[in-house]
């Protein structure tokens, strides 16, 4: 495990294995950034000289070690590329949160580094603490690692002694979003056949008592008792029954209570609508949504934001058998709507209407829900944007705001009423599914049907970017990576500060 830490040391001074520095990219040549002015010094401030000489540009993911020169009490000296900055070399937010990912990545098997990145800020600061632990992230609970190949020990994190205290608090906030994400992370990871609905719920009552949140489950007595049609509809056919988990972290001084729902289906088969050959291998991921609810909510009483953050965790298997869902199916929601079922592949929404419709007898005042929810939107905007559709364009317009200031990628997707029609149903209220061409859209149509008027709601579908199975890059890793984390918790941070449309 990768522990941070803030000193206000000389860089030069610090023993270490490895000091990291920042190189951003420019016309004329590599330019060494803000914080490594020491580490210039040692190599008689012809460092960005020799690393030119070395072919090393700056360009965004580009590392480089060096043998340390005396004067410095590392090892090694770690060049990462920042790209192109800003006039005077200024990196953004972003650009350090990827450079340290990259950073902690290159570093593992090492004891200790000293990042000497441009940080002394708190927003810096908590970019480059949060880079660093998403960087540093391994999955290895079911394989050995290697030796050399575990995590890098520990981080420090360079500050002035007039910044010290800002840097100190945005190291805490970067650390706690980036833990929380690599909750999130070991979660989506974890096999199915370990991580079932009822070992889901388990977590959520282990880690809601650790962190004082109040945590309720539901089984599959008390759903059929409560008439969660959809929940059981869609977990019927697994020997592993559902669950829906309500936590809830609340702030005695809150104004605003903020309700998010998470798509959780541990394994998904497609059910009777069976999956293809090859669309299976990665099923596992498909309660990512529910992940990034359950460690958001964490993470807002971690941080003790000023809101109440409820999360509902809608979780089942979707498997085929002789007490599997049909298509043709009709099932009966929370809400009394009855549904027919087209395509037992098109489950999520089926687990996320009822659990919408619960989440909204509290009378939010706005209602996200996450979702693996569709390979159409996959197709729409690839691996790297999630889309985020929501009936008010302003608080949709508020969400995707929130999503670019946590530095997640999103993209305002419209709900066209002319495909509304496609879920009409001959024998049911509505259907599960409509026409192909636009089904991302659909779906969050059939959502919307769910959701009560009057409140704020935006459907977060993450089907492309929740798991990675290329190459790490940045601070993003191969497998789960935490999508929407830093979205839910933006928004409530922003709930806690009471930000008008003004400010947004």
């Amino acid at each position: 495990m990768t522990t941070l830490t803030v000193s206000t040391a000389a860089t030069g001074a610090q023993p270490a294995d490895c000091v990291v520095i920042g190189v951003s990219a420019s016309p004329v040549g590599p330019v060494v950034a803000p914080g490594a002015e020491a580490v210039d010094e040692a190599f008689d401030a012809g460092l960005a000289a020799t690393l030119g000489t070395l072919g090393f540009t700056g360009a965004e993911g580009q590392t480089l070690k060096l043998a340390a020169p005396a004067g410095l009490q590392a090892e090694v000296v770690l060049a990462v590329g920042l790209g192109k900055t800003a006039e005077g070399g200024v990196a953004t937010d972003d650009a350090l949160r990827r450079a340290a990912g990259v950073a902690a990545r290159a570093l593992a098997g090492t004891g200790r580094a000293v990042l000497a990145l441009p940080a002394n800020t708190a927003e810096a600061a908590e970019a480059v603490a949060m880079g660093a632990l998403l960087g540093a992230y391994t999955f290895t609970a079911y394989r050995d690692p290697g030796e050399g190949q575990g995590p890098v020990g520990e981080l420090v994190i360079q500050a002035d002694e007039a910044t010290q205290d800002e840097v100190t608090a945005g190291v805490r906030r970067g650390s706690v979003i980036g833990e929380e994400m690599n909750r999130a992370r070991d979660l989506i990871n974890m096999p199915a056949n370990h991580l079932t609905p009822e070992a889901f719920a388990a977590t959520g009552r282990d880690v809601g008592a650790a962190y004082g949140l109040d945590v309720e489950v539901l089984d599959e007595e008390a759903l059929a008792k409560e008439s969660f049609g959809g929940i059981l509809g869609v977990g019927q056919g697994s020997v592993r029954p559902p669950r829906l988990v309500r936590v809830a972290h609340t702030h005695p001084a809150a104004d605003k209570t903020l309700a998010f729902v998470g798509k959780g289906i541990t394994y998904d088969s497609g059910g009777i609508s069976l999956k293809p050959v090859g669309s299976n291998e990665i099923m596992k991921r498909d309660m990512s949504g529910a992940a990034a609810v359950l460690t958001a909510v964490v993470a807002a009483a971690r941080l003790r934001l000023r809101v109440n953050v409820t999360g509902w965790l809608a979780i089942a298997e979707n498997m085929p058998s002789g007490s599997a869902t049909k298509p043709g199916d009709v099932l009966r929601m929370y809400n009394g709507r009855t549904v027919e079922v087209l395509n037992t592949d098109a489950e999520g929404r089926l687990v996320l209407a009822d659990a919408l419709v619960r989440a909204g007898e509290e009378a939010p005042d706005a209602l996200v829900d996450v979702a693996t929810l569709t390979a159409a939107m996959r197709m729409a905007l690839g691996d790297r944007l999630f889309g985020v559709m929501s009936p008010d364009a302003g608080f949709r317009a508020h969400v995707v705001d929130a999503a670019e200031r946590a530095g997640e990628e999103a993209w305002p997707m419209p709900l066209p009423n002319q495909l509304r029609e496609s879920l009409d149903s001959p024998v049911a209220d509505i259907a599960n599914t409509g026409v192909r061409m636009g089904g991302g859209l659909v779906a969050g149509l059939f959502l919307q049907e769910f959701v009560p008027d009057g409140v704020p709601w935006a459907h977060l579908d993450i089907a492309g970017p929740a798991f990675h199975e290329g190459e790490p890059y940045g601070h993003t890793p191969r497998g789960g990576t935490g999508c929407a984390v830093r979205t839910l918790v933006r928004l409530a941070q922003d709930a806690a500060l009471e930000r008008s449309g003004a400010d947004r």
